[in-house]
């Protein structure tokens, strides 16, 4: 799935994103609203893991979802 359709879904996909990243509150993940760049400094804050490692998590997400 592309970002715009991820954006166009972030309701629905919201709960997944919550599941795979238990850390994170959903005010953070309605801050990041199906925005990659977003989502990907949420993950790299809340988890503490480099830049790379965040965005391949975020991928592997979408690609999933």
């Amino acid at each position: 799935m592309n970002w715009d359709q991820i954006g166009g879904k972030w309701k629905q996909l919201k709960g997944s994103a919550k599941e795979k990243w238990g850390k994170l509150t959903d005010d953070e993940l309605d801050q990041a609203a199906g925005n990659r760049d977003k989502l990907v400094g949420k993950v790299q804050e809340k988890y503490g893991i480099a830049k790379e490692e965040a965005e391949k998590q975020v991928d592997d997400w979408a690609a999933r979802s």
